[in-house]
């Protein structure tokens, strides 16, 4: 069978198409016959070598995919640390989610790591009560899409806040009320479409250097969460800053909390079936392409290219 494969950390361009046995179901697992695998941040990372889970090479990438469950033919998405971006997967099953027949493989491939983080992140970590206000910095990549719809669902108000106005637009059309290009003024814009108020809740999948910045737009109570670097840096904060409107910085860590919990990601994914049938949850999926281009969707995605979900094709 073919699979993506890492067998050095060199990146992108090391990502190779191979043949490699099919693996056999053991200690309960399922196999799924894979359509469509989802190209997350995990991804890069795992092919660089620089992610908290590091395999021995060789390994197959692949967080998100989905398919048919050979053993029922039921329609699945699942997601796993790494190995998805192969023909065939072994996965446990409480890895392993029951798709509504409204939704593609494609757009299955663009859920779990995502939505699950999303959903964890907004009502496990935050605590978002309906008619909130919530932040979203980085917008519009994968995290930053589905916290947008995610929001929605849970009756939040949703201001989206983007690196370029393309990505605004994008982020747009997913669903966020409002839409931000980041510049000097936007405290300012995020205090007037707010009242002066601030945000309920920022969600930061960016960090960098306006950490401080976003500390200044949370109201009062308000929650800042952390949930990755994409911008490449990690950011210091002066907790004295923390007292002045009593604000709290959450980290969220999802993929390992829920590993560790049966049962945690079959809970998160009933909470998000209400949305994927009522369509709030709808991944924006705009490139589609084979599995051979898995080194050139990484080097996207590197070059920070990419706009909502790239899905691969079997």
């Amino acid at each position: 069978m073919r699979a993506a494969i890492v067998s050095s950390p060199a990146g992108p361009d090391a990502v190779e198409i191979r043949d490699v046995p099919e693996p056999e179901a053991t200690d309960g697992q399922v196999l799924v016959d894979v359509r469509a695998v989802g190209i997350s941040f995990p991804d890069l990372l795992l092919s660089k070598g620089e992610y908290q889970v590091r395999p021995e090479p060789p390994f197959a990438l692949g967080v998100d995919f989905a398919g048919t469950r050979r053993d029922t033919g039921e329609r699945v998405a699942c997601v796993l640390p790494f190995g998805g971006a192969a023909e065939v997967v072994a996965a446990d099953p409480d890895s392993v989610f029951a798709l509504p027949d409204q939704v593609s493989f494609e757009a299955a491939a663009a859920l779990p790591m995502n939505y699950l983080t999303a959903q964890f992140t907004l009502a496990e970590r935050a605590g978002l009560q309906p008619g909130e206000t919530v932040l979203v910095n980085g917008a519009a990549g994968g995290v930053g899409t589905a916290t947008i719809q995610v929001a929605k669902g849970y009756g939040a108000r949703v201001i989206a806040l983007t690196s370029t106005q393309p990505k605004a637009d994008l982020a747009r059309r997913v669903g966020a009320d409002e839409a931000l290009v980041m510049g000097e003024d936007f405290r300012e814009d995020v205090k007037r479409l707010t009242g002066g108020q601030g945000v309920d809740v920022l969600v930061d999948v960016v960090g960098g250097e306006h950490f401080t910045d976003y500390l200044r737009v949370l109201g009062a109570q308000g929650r800042l969460m952390v949930v990755g670097f994409t911008g490449r840096s990690i950011p210091e904060v002066k907790v004295n800053r923390l007292l002045l409107n009593n604000i709290d910085v959450r980290g969220v860590g999802w993929g390992a909390y829920a590993m560790a919990r049966p049962g945690f990601m079959q809970q998160q994914w009933a909470e998000l079936l209400p949305m994927l049938e009522s369509g709030v949850v709808d991944p924006p999926v705009d490139d589609v392409r084979p599995i051979e281009a898995f080194g050139a969707a990484l080097r996207d995605m590197d070059e920070r290219r990419t706009l909502g979900k790239t899905v691969l094709t079997m």
